[in-house]
């Protein structure tokens, strides 16, 4: 506790609760500063980076915008707008569902595929840099806990 008032330059306690929220959103915002330095090198987004790799785990197949935002890191992303940007970058393609003409497909390309081989090491390194000051049971632990936490 003490380290974090000093953190927040603050000399009263405060509860425990607000502490470990705040805790929570410094070290969020810490670990997304992180990545995204890597991630800038490429004019990706955490969010563009999380679709991609969505898309990739289709293995080749289309998926809907609907079901990409169901597995989206941040649901309060526009998966539009990530989309949009995507098919900018020509990391992905949108195309009409044959059975469906209302049904917008997407699709990673070649270029997404390979972008992800590229960026994968970097994230993988930068992420085992910013959990290396833990054991891997620590790691297990922060998990569970983690979890719990959601689960009200």
């Amino acid at each position: 506790m003490k380290e974090l008032n000093e953190i927040l330059k603050i000399k009263s306690k405060i509860p425990l609760s607000q502490a470990t929220v705040i805790n929570i959103f410094q070290t969020t915002s810490w670990m997304k500063d992180d990545l995204l330095l890597q991630l800038k090198l490429y004019d990706l987004s955490i969010e563009q980076f999380n679709v991609l790799r969505i898309l990739r785990g289709q293995n080749g197949n289309a998926i809907n915008l609907q079901d990409i935002q169901e597995r989206m890191v941040s649901k309060m992303s526009n998966t539009t707008r990530l989309v949009d940007k995507l098919i900018k970058k020509n990391f992905v393609k949108r195309t009409i569902c044959k059975a469906n003409r209302r049904k917008v497909e997407i699709m990673i390309t070649d270029l997404g595929l390979d972008t992800l081989i590229t960026i994968d090491p970097i994230i993988d390194k930068t992420e085992k840099k910013i959990t290396n000051n833990l054991t891997q049971d620590e790691l297990t632990e922060l998990n569970t806990l983690l979890i719990k936490l959601k689960n009200k």
